[in-house]
């Protein structure tokens, strides 16, 4: 019964995106890349929401919850005041400019080598880290809620690969040869089941630990662990809270601003009004996102006391306890989409990359826009095969969330580094965008996967030599042996910047930077952009205060 409903629903999604794109055209790099820039608020909002939501998110930031409490929730609040920053300053910047790919507009302002640099960069990440951290965490979640193990009698790192190909190859289907706008509509029907089973999970849990009564379970949940409910993290927390006013709002920026996965629904808009909506509308909900992604981790420590070997496994775990069995093929099917629109979303994104940016920039500067499409689709397929190889390796990385946080830190602050510098001045020249890509890339790699083990080691042996074993004591050693990955993102945003500026003052540009209007879409604002970015602004500063 249950799979009957998973298949039934997620075929039904399926069905419903087909007749709602069949009449876009295809053959343009408009149409397929963005959907033919019809997109409206709520398809944007929607889009947005999944393909943020995935399982790396439910799975990795509820695990990060069950090991470190509420502090975690900062991922998500944060985000709001991310979004009406790109909404405001960043959006119509880009619908100005016409923008198809958020490198583009580095190849008008710098060069297009530093467009080619950046794409690149955005794609080695995708394949390396971003495109197998959503195939296994997925995985992991299938795998988990259906018993997928004992279901096919296979060994569990048998199942997860079973399940990797699975969601790749249906995912590719979705992201080659639908194009942006399948993308999109699929993501808007399975956000509204992720939302509506999302909320059930922590309903049910609550409801499990009070009898029957939510209210109780609440507070039996507050009561009976007070640790968990402190929402300013502690030095050896995941998210200290000081770590807010470094680098943690300089990575949503980036993620919610500059980031193609995400940024290109809101470039497929009809108009600036529509996207500015969207963006905002997909704020306000997000403040609401620890429901979803944070509090069934805490339900899970409670439920399960704290018991579980992988931190990771909480929340399928939790959907397995606590959902009557006739929801699970509905949750697993709504979850199976979240899974889809996450990896279908970056994959459709590094196809625009791809084409656009290398192919037709580099490989064949003649090729109309039908044989762009095609040699992205054909590149989406390659990457797609690498990342399905690799997604099972990266069982042993720690906690998902954060993991994928401190890796893509490697490419996020340099490119975010340039942009900003990109559109706040109009004389500092290519070559310092170039100095700026390559200096933050080695830097970040130096400090982390260097300096970082060195002086870590150096503090771990000093206490050894003096005594000290407890384990508490050891970890607040390892934290304050060497500055959190969001200091130094923060380090060298500001590095990155002063070198830009200086190379600025010795080698300006001839001709001042100055951008052109292309009129692909009306870039009137909506005119309660402000009002309502306030708004949000200070319901995150209220939800953060009275959580405190």
């Amino acid at each position: 019964m249950q799979i009957l409903t998973f298949i039934g629903f997620t075929v039904l999604v399926a069905v419903i995106s087909y007749l709602k794109t069949r009449k876009t055209d295809e053959g343009s790099s408009d149409g397929y890349f963005l959907g033919g820039r019809s997109l409206t608020a709520g398809v944007i909002a929607g889009s947005l929401l999944l393909t943020n939501l995935s399982t790396e998110q439910i799975v990795g930031l509820n695990g990060s919850a069950y090991q470190s409490g509420l502090s975690v929730m900062v991922w998500e609040t944060l985000a709001a005041v991310a979004m009406v920053v790109t909404a405001i300053f960043l959006l119509p910047r880009y619908l100005k400019g016409g923008l198809t790919t958020v490198p583009g507009f580095l190849a008008e302002r710098f060069d297009v080598t530093t467009k080619t640099l950046t794409s690149i960069l955005f794609l080695s990440g995708y394949v390396v880290v971003l495109l197998p951290v959503i195939l296994y965490s997925g995985s992991l979640a299938i795998s988990g809620m259906f018993d997928v193990p004992e279901l096919l009698g296979v060994t569990h790192t048998e199942s997860i690969w079973i399940c990797v190909w699975g969601i790749g190859v249906i995912g590719s289907i979705y992201a080659v040869f639908g194009g942006l706008k399948a993308v999109a509509v699929s993501d808007s029907i399975n956000a509204i089941g992720l939302l509506i089973g999302g909320l059930l999970i922590p309903i049910f849990g609550l409801m499990m630990i009070g009898d029957g009564n939510l209210l109780d379970g609440l507070s039996i949940l507050v009561t009976e662990n007070p640790d968990k409910f402190k929402s300013m993290g502690g030095p050896t927390d995941p998210v200290p809270f000081y770590t807010i006013f470094t680098g943690m709002m300089l990575v949503n920026l980036f993620y919610w601003g500059t980031n193609q996965q995400i940024i290109q629904r809101a470039l497929g808009a009809k108009n600036l009004k529509e996207g500015q909506k969207g963006l905002l509308l997909a704020g306000f909900i997000k403040i609401l996102g620890p429901i979803i992604v944070v509090l069934p981790g805490l339900i899970a420590f409670h439920i399960f006391q704290g018991g579980l070997d992988n931190a990771d496994s909480a929340y399928p775990m939790l959907v397995k306890k606590v959902l009557p069995s006739a929801w699970v093929g509905f949750f697993a099917a709504v979850l199976f989409g979240a899974i889809l629109s996450s990896f279908n979303s970056v994959l459709n994104s590094s196809v625009t990359l791809f084409g656009i940016d290398v192919y037709k920039q580099h490989i064949n500067k003649e090729a109309d826009e039908k044989t762009v499409v095609k040699y992205g689709k054909t590149f989406g397929v390659v990457l797609a095969i690498a990342a399905m190889f690799i997604a099972p390796l990266i069982a042993n990385a720690g906690s998902l969330f954060d993991y994928l946080q401190e890796i893509n830190g490697i490419y996020s602050i340099p490119i975010l580094t340039i942009i900003v510098v990109g559109y706040t001045t109009k004389r500092v020249p290519a070559v310092a965008a170039k100095v700026g890509l390559i200096s933050g890339c080695l830097l970040y790699c130096l400090s982390q996967f260097f300096l970082k083990d060195y002086f870590i080691d150096n503090a771990l042996e000093s206490a050894a030599a003096s005594g000290i074993t407890d384990v508490s004591a050891l970890e607040l050693i390892k934290a304050q042996a060497y500055p959190h990955f969001l200091d130094i993102m923060a380090i060298l945003f500001v590095l990155n910047i002063i070198i830009m500026l200086i190379i600025g003052k010795i080698k300006p540009r001839e001709v001042p930077f100055v951008q052109q209007y292309t009129n692909q879409v009306d870039i009137t604002p909506w005119k309660y952009v402000k009002q309502a970015g306030i708004a949000i602004c200070l319901i995150v500063v209220g939800v953060y205060i009275y959580f405190a």
